[in-house]
């Protein structure tokens, strides 16, 4: 398996070099040179398989020689061995149609502990071979630096840099990234957004006094292997609706549009999929690309969907790449263009090849409380934020009400327990496992939104690349 940029220049890797590059050197996402495609006799196969097989089985075309199908299944079984469900990600009814998948079973509450597991033990098997020291530098809206800083810390050759926006992650959050006290870990609190966080971590890629010195590496969905792990349970799912002989359909609460990307590789793959609902919130940037073609940022408006409060969604580029053309050059182009001017059209090809499979959908604060609402009055459940703005949008949805429709469970309740009182007048309480989490200490440093700041709090504390 071969991989190439979206932007056309960089040089293409194997599994084990993605892995560890995260963005391309010409700025791009690295995506397979084509799709590997599974026969519906292969999909039927993978019935009733448990989730460390099935992952195994899902990913196996993409991992290529850099893993043997031995080496890649003992790292699935000793990532999904920390989740709290047997099932890792299991499906709960909510009526005829409307169904969750919770994604939150893992050691930080997140749907993005089930890529950042399998990714922390990946860096660590190639690093072993390779000798050598990894630079992991992230920026989180929220989730993806707690989950990615539980798979790293203590990791043998593995340093990770995590930026937050100060102020603009819920208190459960950030205190599951601070009070992980091990030597490899630093938490930063940029003042600003995501997006300001985002961009110096992309900064940093392209910064030759640090790539010079230190292997940067990626743990954002702009890094390959964490979005192939999360095709895993878009393949899980429709297996337990009758894949391949019946279709299923999704609505996936997004902002960075990686694990909404991972159902459209789900798709290309041969998986059933009727259609991919991409639920935001007032936040939009995706919704009106979608729907009119506007990829235009604006301010950034804070709400109880933090995760979700991006106006620049990194792994779009991926799918207007997939469905334009594969044109590198002409992608690299229109990003250049973005990049100066902060908004672009989308193309006609892009457009129509997004048409397909992808809707889209906005739901705003009054709408997400009603769906919190309707989950503990009709069903008894108690959902997250974001998993309401997804299910807003499945229950606004138009399809075929015999085609199953499932919502992407993205987070435990718990973790926005405030917005989830105002709504529900319940309170969630934090699993037993991580209860203890406000009585731990925790440590950061604050910096301003500045790149040389942050640059240099890099340099001074990582270990360079030996």
């Amino acid at each position: 398996m071969e991989y190439i940029s979206t932007r056309g220049s960089a040089p293409a890797l194997d599994f084990e070099g993605v892995t560890l590059a995260g963005l391309a050197s010409d700025g791009g996402l690295y995506l397979p040179r084509e799709w590997p495609r599974f026969s519906e006799a292969e999909i039927a196969s993978m019935a009733g398989l448990p989730y460390a097989q099935l992952a195994a089985r899902v990913m196996a075309p993409f991992v290529g020689d850099s893993l043997t199908q031995e080496e890649l299944l003992a790292l699935c079984e000793q990532a999904y061995g920390r989740f709290a469900h047997d099932a890792v990600t299991p499906l709960v009814q909510l009526n005829e149609r409307q169904w969750l998948l919770e994604l939150f079973h893992g050691p930080t509450l997140a749907f993005k502990d089930v890529a950042l597991q399998l990714l922390g033990l990946l860096f660590e098997k190639f690093l072993s071979r390779r000798q050598g020291n990894l630079t992991i530098v992230g920026a989180t809206s929220g989730d993806t630096g707690s989950a990615a800083i539980d798979a790293v810390a203590g990791r043998e050759g593995v340093d990770i840099f995590m930026l937050h926006p100060n102020g603009r992650v819920s208190d459960v959050q950030r205190r599951q990234m601070t009070t992980v006290r091990a030597p490899n870990v630093h938490n930063i609190a940029i003042e600003g957004s995501f997006d300001d966080a985002q961009a110096m971590v992309k900064r940093m890629f392209a910064d030759e006094s640090m790539t010079n010195r230190f292997n940067i590496g990626a743990v954002n969905s702009i890094n390959w292997a964490r979005l192939m792990a999360q095709v895993v349970y878009y393949f899980y799912a429709a297996l337990q609706f009758g894949a391949p002989g019946r279709k299923v359909a999704f609505s996936v609460p997004t902002g960075n549009f990686g694990d909404v990307f991972a159902g459209h590789v789900a798709a290309q793959m041969g998986l059933p999929i009727e259609q991919l609902i991409v639920a935001t919130n007032v936040n939009d940037i995706l919704h009106r690309a979608l729907t009119s073609g506007d990829y235009s940022t604006g301010t950034v408006t804070p709400t109880a969907t933090p995760s979700m409060d991006i106006q620049v969604s990194s792994n779009f580029e991926r799918l207007l790449f997939d469905v334009g053309g594969r044109d590198g050059s002409a992608m690299a182009e229109q990003m250049r263009s973005f990049d100066a001017n902060r908004s672009m059209q989308l193309t006609n090809a892009q457009r129509q090849g997004a048409a397909g499979l992808f809707a889209s959908y906005r739901a705003d604060q009054d709408q997400t409380s009603r769906a919190m609402q309707w989950a503990y009055q009709h069903a008894g459940e108690i959902i997250d934020p974001h998993t309401a703005v997804g299910l807003s949008a499945a229950l606004a949805s138009e399809l075929d009400p015999a085609i199953p429709m499932v919502t992407l469970a993205t987070a435990h309740p718990a973790k926005f327990c405030d917005a989830v009182e105002r709504a529900t007048g319940v309170r969630p309480m934090l699993p037993a496992r991580v209860g203890d989490l406000f009585a731990r200490e925790e440590a950061y440093t604050e910096l301003p939104g500045n790149y040389d700041a942050v640059r240099d709090f890099v340099a001074e504390r990582a270990t360079p690349a030996g």
